[in-house]
């Protein structure tokens, strides 16, 4: 099963018979709040518009638990994450598509959490919700209750001493950004700098200019030159579990099955014990 979904594909299978349970995860990471500035709200931009029979999912809410020693964006506890697919009709036996406003960070956080607590048939729309051409609706729908119940374990997630075994014995991307990666700005987190042995692989380079992923070989073809050889061990961290759930993505475009270290750099800087590596060298 593909990973992703075109947007002509996507309005084809919501006119069939069996359309999929289709998830508005609208999210934006923001800093706005430190300079007094108000947050994005995901649920503004959702009412505003969205694809038809969309339902609006938090992902702050109902996508992770609160932040602290686990990181920024934690696992969300089980239960009230299966609560909150259910009240959005997914069902264990029926496709998901996920979108977002087109960065594709939080559609891909969806898509891995769903893959990762058993769901067997979830995509992320393509280029999000900028590569949808039909008509927009402001209708929230209230759907039929889902049936999905979460079993944790589907694909592999990582820890902090697993992503640090991994570093050595495999190889870990690390999803941000360059210059975060190298220790050279930190907007957020306690210090920067990089997991040692982790190599820099920031996830914007995973797409175009439109924002849709690159071809299945290019990709493919990146993440070898970075190390992902066959018979490499693939691990993927970011800053709170976000933006690399969106690299696992692209690696499963590409046709290479990696774990995600969901608490990632929030988690592992929150931590004074923990070794921290500068500069553009892995080590």
């Amino acid at each position: 099963m593909n990973a992703i979904i075109s947007a002509p594909e996507l309005a084809s299978d919501l006119a069939g018979t069996n359309p999929p349970v289709l998830l508005d995860i609208r999210w934006q990471l923001s800093v706005a709040k430190a300079a007094g500035e108000p947050p994005f709200d995901g649920h503004a931009e959702y009412a505003a518009g969205h694809i038809p029979g969309a339902v609006y999912v938090d992902l702050d809410q109902e996508l992770a638990s609160a932040p602290g020693a686990r990181g920024r964006h934690p696992l969300p506890d089980t239960a009230r994450f299966g609560a909150a697919m259910r009240r959005a009709g997914v069902s264990a036996h029926r496709a998901v598509v996920v979108y977002d406003g087109g960065q594709g960070w939080a559609a891909a956080r969806a898509w891995w959490l769903l893959r990762w607590s058993g769901h067997p048939d979830v995509r992320v729309l393509d280029g999000g919700l900028p590569s949808w051409e039909g008509p927009l609706g402001t209708d929230e729908p209230t759907p039929a209750e889902g049936d999905f119940t979460p079993e944790p374990g589907a694909v592999q997630l990582l820890d902090a001493d697993g992503a640090a075994a991994l570093a050595r014995s495999g190889v870990l991307f690390d999803a941000r950004a360059g210059e975060r990666y190298r220790g050279e700005v930190e907007p957020i987190d306690r210090v920067g700098g990089h997991i040692p042995g982790a190599v820099s692989a920031p996830t914007n380079e995973n797409v175009g200019a439109d924002g849709r992923f690159l071809p299945a070989e290019e990709l493919a073809a990146r993440f070898k030159s970075l190390g992902a050889t066959e018979g490499t061990g693939v691990g993927v961290y970011c800053g709170s579990g976000v933006s690399g759930a969106h690299e696992v993505l692209a690696l499963a475009v590409a046709g290479i099955p990696a774990g995600l270290y969901v608490g990632s750099w929030s988690e592992w800087s929150a931590d004074p014990e923990r070794p921290v590596a500068v500069g553009p060298d892995p080590q």
